[in-house]
């Protein structure tokens, strides 16, 4: 008996140091990954879009953040040389060190041939523009024999001539006909939809962008390319009795709660 007791006893001392060593190894890798991942020491990503590389670099620098440019695009509607998108998001948890990939407007925007639009429609006129890379602008209505026929194209004010080199997502204007027994226009819906979509819009009804604005929850450049439009003027209207060329005003937001649609006004028609 007091043989069994003399060999159990060094299986147990034994048993012991490996749970020991063990314990003692686990703990050390435990606070050797704690120290070196430095868990629980990051901070939240600042929103870098609308500054300049200078103006990021300033906010990065005390962070220990490293900015990398990875792509550069033309924004027109962007002050150039800005930073328009980053990854990873602003808001997002990080640590010191973090690599923070960055898109820029690009300074010096492609040059484009300015195309001959005369003669004409206006949707043929718009597929033209939009493959050169080029903006319509504002419709302008005169009398003429033909609705919507182009009978010149304008930029800065001034007639263009085909093959003048310019920006690329410069805006054209156009002078287009009126037949004294043109149609008139309805306003479309556009709340929910994005800007490009509206300006789009807009112009397939012969209508104009008025003014455009937005509300106070737009605060960044994302914003900006994010907004969706919630008001316009004059407001959505299923009969046609407006004048070609009519501006349409919009406010844009980024408020969720300001998108909900709107139940359209039941009408014969739609019943």
């Amino acid at each position: 008996m007091s043989d069994n007791k003399s060999i159990k006893r060094p299986i147990l001392r034994n048993i012991l140091w490996i749970l020991v060593v063990l314990f003692v190894f686990l703990t050390g890798i435990f606070t050797f990954l704690h120290f070196f991942t430095r868990h629980g020491t990051g901070f939240i990503l600042p929103d870098l879009s609308g500054l300049s590389l200078e103006e990021a670099q300033e906010i990065a620098s005390p962070l220990h953040l490293r900015l990398e440019v990875t792509d550069s695009l033309y924004m027109p509607d962007l002050p150039r040389g800005v930073i328009f998108r980053q990854v990873p998001p602003a808001g997002q948890h990080v640590k010191k060190n973090r690599r923070v990939e960055l898109t820029v407007n690009s300074v010096l925007p492609r040059q484009v041939s300015m195309p001959s639009l005369v003669g004409f429609s206006l949707r043929q006129a718009k597929a033209i523009l939009a493959s050169q890379g080029l903006k319509l602008g504002r419709l302008i209505y005169v009398p003429d024999m033909a609705t919507n026929n182009v009978l010149e194209q304008l930029c800065d004010g001034r007639p263009i001539a085909a093959g003048t080199p310019l920006d690329i997502y410069s805006t054209i204007d156009l002078e287009l006909g009126l037949a004294p027994d043109h149609e008139l226009a309805y306003i479309p819906m556009l709340k929910g939809k994005s800007l490009e979509a509206a300006l789009d819009i807009l112009s397939d009804h012969s209508l104009n962008t008025g003014t455009i604005r937005y509300d106070q929850s737009v605060l960044t450049a994302s914003d900006t390319l994010a907004a969706r439009i919630f008001r316009q003027s004059p407001v959505y209207s299923q009969l046609p009795e407006w004048p070609l060329g009519t501006s349409v005003h919009l406010t844009l937001t980024v408020n969720p709660a300001l998108l909900i649609p709107e139940a359209l006004p039941v009408t014969e028609e739609s019943l």
